[in-house]
């Protein structure tokens, strides 16, 4: 793990691994630490418990038929825990396109639940002889995961990634986009599988968007739950066919009913297999997401689908794809995005933290984002943060 430290202007096109800090304050002025996923793996996704523990995932294996794993790190620890495999059938995971591999979230007591989907080597298969949505949660004695199921009963055609959130309180919401009545990217579904009991049993599957605008099929997804409880849903619809614009659903019931709608716009007669985030902080709940070529982020109104106008990522970049946001309990926000990358080609990561009053005060960026992979983090209990890749 390295702290990087050195004062200099953000440069778009600098490929060197630095930080580069500027005078105005940070409650701690940590900065970034920058730690490559364990094992050499990529896709890594971060949660972090109330006590403190660090939960990771990643992916290890051919892209198109690998593994799954598990680790956790306590507080005070620098090392992770020795990883456990999170798919019950070996080769059931899958990398390839890198909006397909798996999320993460925590629900009650800090149990780990994982969601991937479209491995064509997992069994059983899903509705219609395609791609499951698969699921697996860790065990009650927390030290192995659980057999994987398959959660998609009716709502075939999957193709980009589905997504999971979990609550406080045993909740656990399993969301994919899926074929519609007909064929088409216009016609596809947002559909949600809730379960109530910290994951044991889930209710069949159910369309969830209220005014349905299609979905991008090979975009991803992202769900969270908030502190308050509302459950968020953000991806990219498909109205008209070139209409590719992000969208977002909020439930204040758990998932029982949705409103929301379009929140950034982009014309585009192409799939940007595309990704999101979602964070909340000392200032409530920010998501993040990527529009023609330039990723942003934007504060979410607390159980509402209304956001802020959204921030761009600062300066020339090319190609910026799947960005990632994490804010602190003091209120600072870092900001993380991919360049350069594409279809079997890695990139460059760069960042931006903001202190609590919004301002820009630290950037930076690094080389070797591998293949497949994007980016993950979280926020330590001195202020700083850590970058995943």
């Amino acid at each position: 793990m390295k702290r990087l430290q050195r004062r200099r202007p953000f440069r778009s096109g600098a490929l060197a691994l630095a930080a580069l800090f500027t005078t105005l304050p940070l409650s701690h002025a940590a900065g970034v630490e920058l730690l490559r996923a364990p094992d050499g793996g990529i896709q890594p996704q971060a949660a972090v418990d109330a006590r403190g523990v660090v939960h990771l995932i990643y992916f290890k294996g051919e892209p198109r038929a690998g593994d799954l794993f598990y680790v956790r790190r306590e507080p005070g620890r620098d090392g992770f825990s020795k990883p456990v495999r999170v798919n019950s059938q070996a080769g059931s995971a899958v990398a390839t396109g890198t909006i397909r591999g798996g999320q993460l979230a925590l629900g009650r007591g800090g149990r780990a639940h994982v969601a991937w989907n479209v491995s064509q080597a997992a069994e059983p298969k899903g509705p219609g002889g395609g791609g499951p949505m698969l699921y697996a949660r860790l065990n009650d004695a927390g030290n192995a995961f659980e057999a994987q199921r398959n959660l998609a009963t009716w709502a075939g055609g999957l193709d980009g990634g589905g997504t999971v959130a979990a609550d406080k309180d045993g909740r656990v919401f399993v969301a994919w986009h899926a074929r519609g009545a007909s064929e088409g990217e216009t016609q596809r579904m947002v559909v949600l599988a809730r379960s109530g009991d910290d994951g044991r049993v889930f209710e069949r599957e159910r369309a969830v968007a209220p005014k349905p605008a299609g979905a991008c099929p090979c975009c991803s997804m992202r769900a969270f739950v908030d502190r308050a409880g509302a459950l968020y849903l953000l991806y990219r619809n498909s109205a008209g066919g070139s209409d590719r614009d992000m969208a977002l659903l909020v439930s204040r019931d758990h998932g029982g009913q949705f409103d929301g709608g379009t929140i950034h716009k982009w014309s585009v007669n192409r799939c940007p297999m595309s990704s999101e985030s979602f964070t909340e902080g000392g200032a409530g709940v920010t998501a993040a997401w990527e529009t023609q070529g330039q990723v942003y982020f934007a504060k979410v109104e607390s159980g509402t689908a209304k956001v802020s106008k959204p921030t761009a990522a600062p300066g020339d970049g090319a190609k910026r794809k799947h960005p990632l946001v994490v804010a602190s309990a003091a209120g600072e926000t870092l900001f993380a995005w991919v360049e350069g990358s594409g279809w079997a080609r890695g990139g460059s990561l760069a960042w931006q933290l903001y202190d609590r009053t919004g301002r820009p005060a630290v950037n930076g960026r690094a080389d070797s984002v591998p293949t497949w992979s994007l980016l993950t983090g979280f926020a330590r209990p001195d202020g700083g943060f850590v970058l995943v890749y």
